[in-house]
């Protein structure tokens, strides 16, 4: 068991790409932290670096006190699980997960022992011991990939998107295995994904990454409800987060954003909102976030922080069973979705009024897409 620690950590390939800038974080021991982002923005690289598999251009890596930039994969105590199993297909199961500690010469009593264990925890029986990867589902697969893991009794578990390869029941299924795992293990645990809904149900902390650096390092509901940009606003949540480009006008003594699409659409924001971007310049461009549960077909549902309800009609409706999601055409140019709970699922086009909950809004700064509120 041990904690992880990365100082500047840097990595650019031979034709120029920086894949990962900056990468600092301090990851606790037995903590069970997710990278996410989307394809390109550098997780991998960075579970490479930890594990070794890439070399880094510059920065430190630490696992526990010890420094790791030039040490072998091998000699790191880590376990990597890798999306594609990475099974060897001639080797029965129970060879596969015993093959690292034969590498390291262990006592068959011992590799025997520990090989059983694992083959417990992941609920692997005698007979699918005995069959080679090929006679076994996907699910069996990724399990047998998570003993071969385990049975190394690693200080560090790396998981590079273990689940993007199964189906959509499979991939919840595992998820939930992987987190009661990690309970039991108590191992330090570093998880990439590119899925967010993954993110948010596993990680103790989650690392947002975009274009190779950190954007919002934080727990899974302060990411929900503090993002630090646009960007994190967007990418964590599903459906995403609402967003209509406007700016500050000052009316009668309050401040009010207005739609740029849209000038009819206007937003008379609550004086705490109101006082933390007074300073704001009039017409200073910003970008309204409002989150599909947020969003209202009737006034009381809003609550006693409703906006003034906006003429709106239903675009595209998609029931999910206990709710429905609304594509609102409110003029702006893109349409806002709406989550609800309604008995009746009413025609496309129908008419209604958006009303927002004006304590749940974001306000981001148009240029930067830095959260101002």
């Amino acid at each position: 068991m041990a904690s992880v620690s990365l100082k500047s950590v840097r990595k650019v390939y031979d034709n120029g790409i920086v894949a990962v800038n900056d990468f600092s974080i301090e990851i606790e021991n037995e903590e069970f932290i997710v990278l996410v982002g989307p394809s390109g923005c550098g997780k991998s690289t960075a579970l490479r670096m930890i594990a070794g598999l890439e070399d880094i251009t510059s920065g430190e890596i630490y696992i526990g006190d010890r420094l790791v930039n030039d040490v072998s994969p091998k000699n790191r105590d880590i376990a990597m699980v890798f999306q594609n199993y990475a099974l060897y297909p001639h080797m029965t199961v129970y060879e596969n997960m015993a093959f690292g500690l034969k590498i390291r010469r262990e006592a068959k009593g011992e590799i025997k022992r520990r090989v059983m264990e694992a083959a417990t925890i992941l609920d692997l029986d005698e007979d699918q011991l005995k069959r080679r990867p090929k006679a076994l589902s996907g699910g069996q697969r990724q399990r047998v990939a998570l003993g071969r893991a385990i049975v190394r009794n690693p200080q560090v578990f790396l998981f590079d998107e273990p689940l993007s390869n199964l189906d959509a029941k499979l991939r919840v299924q595992m998820r939930s295995e992987i987190s009661k795992l990690h309970e039991k293990l108590k191992r330090t645990s570093i998880y990439v994904t590119h899925d967010q809904v993954e993110a948010m149900t596993m990680g103790s902390r989650i690392v947002v990454m975009k274009d190779g650096l950190i954007q919002q390092t934080d727990t899974p509901m302060n990411l929900y409800h503090h993002p630090a940009n646009r960007f994190v606003a967007g990418f964590i949540g599903s459906p995403g987060m609402n967003f209509i480009d406007g700016s500050i006008q000052r009316e009668n003594g309050q401040t009010v954003f207005v739609s740029e699409a849209n000038a009819s659409l206007k937003i008379v924001l609550p004086q705490d909102i109101s006082a933390a971007i007074i300073a704001a310049d009039s017409g200073k461009k910003l970008t309204l976030g409002i989150r599909p549960e947020d969003l209202y077909l009737d006034k009381a549902g809003a609550g006693s922080s409703a906006s003034k309800g906006h003429p709106c009609f239903a675009d595209i409706i998609e029931p999910m069973g206990n709710e429905i999601f609304f594509h609102m055409d409110a003029g702006i140019g893109s349409s806002l979705m709406c989550r609800a709970r309604m008995n009746d699922t009413p025609e496309r086009g129908a008419k209604f009024k958006l009303y927002m909950d004006l304590e749940k809004i974001h306000l981001f700064d148009a240029e930067s897409g830095i959260a101002i509120v």
